[in-house]
């Protein structure tokens, strides 16, 4: 609670005012106190908003409607008068948090604590749909969480289910994340099924510390929300079948509250999981904070500085019951200016159990190993991984072996530098290059274990092998045939290749070859071939310089460019305007245009297209649709490829001086960045930087070095 302002009034309707609890564009919430001492939270509105008739309306429809449903679930009307020149509502003061700072403070809430609150807000919904009312606006700041069970506040926009309603023509009103498909879409046709949808967002919400359908912009989340999947990450499989039959798209299949309830109470009342941040029981995790409160002051009883300190402690938690009432009649896209940011979300998220290598803690290691007499000017160092193994080369060695868990190097092998990372690692193979000399190339395949030479192949020496799901799929030196090897070095099979520039490719796992009649790749079309033992099959033709990204639903994925034309401008990045989508059985290419030409390096992980720009802006596309799902320009600049936490929706990159920058998977809100490393090394400029994940551990190169460091962030 602040002191009251120059310009407060003392008293409203014989009620004395003791200060502010909170203020919205539309009206000023204060704490009151009646001649008897009861004390109440009175919401008085701003002078330009009593002279609209509309909001007059919309004010006794809050008043009339919060007097309908029973006081066990609601914080009852004390007192109003619609009529006033300002007009103003008393509500009994109920101490407590909302739900979005009880996340916020605590993180997610338990399954024990999640089962009550489902339980309690049932009840509270199946009491105001019996008073004829629609809610529709049940939002984690509109549920006040006292010792009791929870309490739904706000009626400011629901309205009688007889579908009477007095939202204006073209204005929908709601919270975005937190509203249902036919309120977006009909906001004068909801019916109960409604809340039912909104109480299913809102308890993904409690079990995960985001929403199911959170984006960067309300105009996104709108969208999400009549036509996406929900994020249904992070929610306890007990909760999974109660939530996904609630945020069913069609309101007739969503379950009746009596069908809910009863769910809800078959779930464990107990909870034995241990907290994350704290180690303890969930049972003992959290106390109701009203409880905290009041125990606080019983306490407190024998000292009067004690009890005023209490005192000041349950104002400030009366303060979300006045602020969440400050809405009325604002329209959809700006009626919760108090809801938690996605960042602020994410960072809730970050408390969660890390799964991290053994004995981790962060590290930072060179990777360059000068070998006397041996040019140490080369390009591309990085690092692969497998499960919790991490290999790094191409700075001085062929490749090395890093404990993921404290940096330190636990085997090297090579002495002459081949300037790219390993290959990649499979079978307890870690795939590494060799050149001999300058006309000669090998893959050779080293033990994981020892860095032990299992094997050796000669390869072409100007296309890069790939693993596919049945091995290493390599060019033959003489450009002759594609050749595929088992783990033991044994060959599989062979294919011809064609008397044309072609390179292997493995597109889900499914090895195909990328040929060009042209001399030089880029300057004909592509002709994407599936290759099988002794078999070379023409799939289907794709645009000049179109890009590889890899599998969608099995199906191979490029990018089409918009133009082919080659420029030389420095900075200058190739524009793309649409996906090309191939069906492997019939070749048939179908066209996904791009809402507008992006441009920067693509990259596809998980369904999601990401477009990371020299300056810093990334922008994530949808793979399946081609919408864009979220942009966010960083003042990051030359960052990495992004590696993509499913655990805590993060999207993570690293630029070329060690700077970590970590953005929410659904929304690219910034969640946290590190500073830039100290001293990178001599070779920060010409390297370009790489970040991967081993288990949940975020491990980066920056110039000559590689470090490693907690999904958790800089703190």
């Amino acid at each position: 609670m602040t002191p009251l302002s120059t310009g407060d009034p003392e008293s409203i309707g014989g009620y004395t005012l003791l200060g502010r609890l909170g203020a919205g564009g539309m009206g000023v919430v204060y704490l009151g106190v009646s001649a008897s001492g009861r004390q109440v939270a009175v919401k008085l509105a701003r002078g330009p908003y009593a002279q609209e008739e509309e909001f007059r309306t919309r004010f006794r429809q809050e008043i009339a409607a919060a007097r309908r449903v029973s006081g066990a679930f609601t914080a009852p009307v004390v007192d109003a008068d619609p009529d006033a020149d300002r007009p103003w509502m008393a509500t009994l003061y109920v101490p407590g948090l909302n739900l979005a700072e009880v996340v916020e403070k605590d993180g997610p809430l338990s399954q024990r604590e999640l089962r009550a609150l489902g339980l309690g807000l049932t009840e509270a919904l199946r009491d105001i749909h019996r008073a004829g009312l629609v809610h529709r606006d049940l939002k984690p700041r509109n549920v006040l969480m006292t010792e009791d069970g929870p309490r739904v506040i706000d009626f400011g926009i629901s309205r009688a289910s007889d579908h009477q309603s007095h939202t204006t023509t073209g204005r929908m009103i709601g919270t975005p994340p937190f509203m249902s498909p036919e309120q977006l879409a009909a906001p004068r046709d909801v019916t109960p099924a409604s809340d039912v949808f909104s109480l299913g967002s809102l308890l993904v919400f409690a079990a995960v510390g985001t929403g199911p359908f959170d984006a960067d912009s309300p105009y996104i989340t709108g969208y999400q929300v009549v036509y996406g999947t929900p994020d249904l990450g992070g929610v306890p499989e007990a909760l999974l079948g109660i939530v996904e039959r609630c945020l069913d798209k069609d309101p007739a299949a969503r379950p009746e509250l009596t069908d809910i309830h009863r769910m809800l109470q078959a779930l464990p009342e107990s909870d034995v999981t241990e907290s994350p941040k704290t180690g303890q029981s969930a049972k003992s995790r959290r106390c109701p904070t009203s409880r905290s409160a009041a125990t606080t002051s019983a306490d407190a009883a024998t000292s009067a500085g004690k009890r005023r300190r209490a005192r000041m402690l349950l104002t400030g938690l009366g303060a979300a019951l006045a602020v969440a009432g400050l809405c009325v009649g604002v329209g959809v896209f700006v009626s919760d200016q108090n809801t938690t940011t996605a960042s602020e979300t994410a960072a809730t998220a970050t408390a969660r159990a890390a799964s991290l290598p053994d004995g981790w803690r962060p590290w930072r290691t060179k990777l360059r190993y000068d070998v006397k007499g041996v040019p140490l000017d080369y390009d591309s160092p990085g690092c692969v991984a497998e499960a919790s193994a991490l290999f790094c080369g191409g700075t001085g060695f062929t490749a090395a072996r890093i404990d993921a868990a404290s940096g330190r190097t636990l085997w090297r092998t090579g002495t002459r530098p081949q300037g790219v990372q390993p290959i990649g690692v499979r079978d307890g193979l870690v795939y590494v290059y060799e050149d001999p000399d300058d006309t000669t190339r090998r893959v050779v395949a080293l033990d994981a274990t020892t860095g032990h030479r299992r094997w050796q192949r000669d390869i072409n020496k100007s296309e890069d092998p790939v693993l596919y799901d049945g091995g290493l799929l390599t060019l033959s030196p003489d450009h002759s045939s594609f050749v595929a090897y088992g783990p033991s070095g044994k060959e599989l099979w062979r294919a011809p290749s064609l008397d044309e520039y072609c390179t292997p490719s493995a597109l889900g796992g499914v090895p195909y070859a990328l040929c060009s009649k042209a001399t030089e790749p880029g300057q004909a079309p592509v002709e994407l071939m599936k290759l099988g033992p002794g078999s070379l099959t023409g799939t289907a033709r794709l645009p000049k310089k179109a890009e590889a990204l890899g599998t969608v639903g099995g199906q191979p994925l490029f990018l089409a460019p918009q133009t082919a034309k080659d420029v030389y401008d420095a900075g200058y990045e190739r524009p793309y305007n649409a996906l090309l989508r191939v069906a492997s059985e019939t070749g048939q290419v179908r066209r996904i245009p791009l809402a507008r030409p992006l441009t920067g390096a693509a990259t596809l992980v998980d369904g999601v297209v990401y477009f990371v720009r020299s300056d810093g802006s990334v922008t994530a596309v949808s793979a399946d649709s081609g919408k864009q799902l979220w942009q966010k320009v960083t003042d990051v600049e030359s960052l990495s490829a992004p590696a993509v936490s499913a655990t805590y929706k993060r999207v993570y990159f690293s630029n070329r001086f060690g700077r970590l920058l970590a953005l929410d998977s659904r929304t690219g809100a910034e969640v946290w960045r590190t500073s830039a490393l100290d001293d990178p090394g001599d070779k920060a400029q010409d390297y370009p930087p790489r970040v991967l994940l081993v288990k949940d551990a975020i491990v980066a190169t920056a110039g000559d070095t590689a470090f490693s460091r907690s999904p958790h962030g800089p703190t």
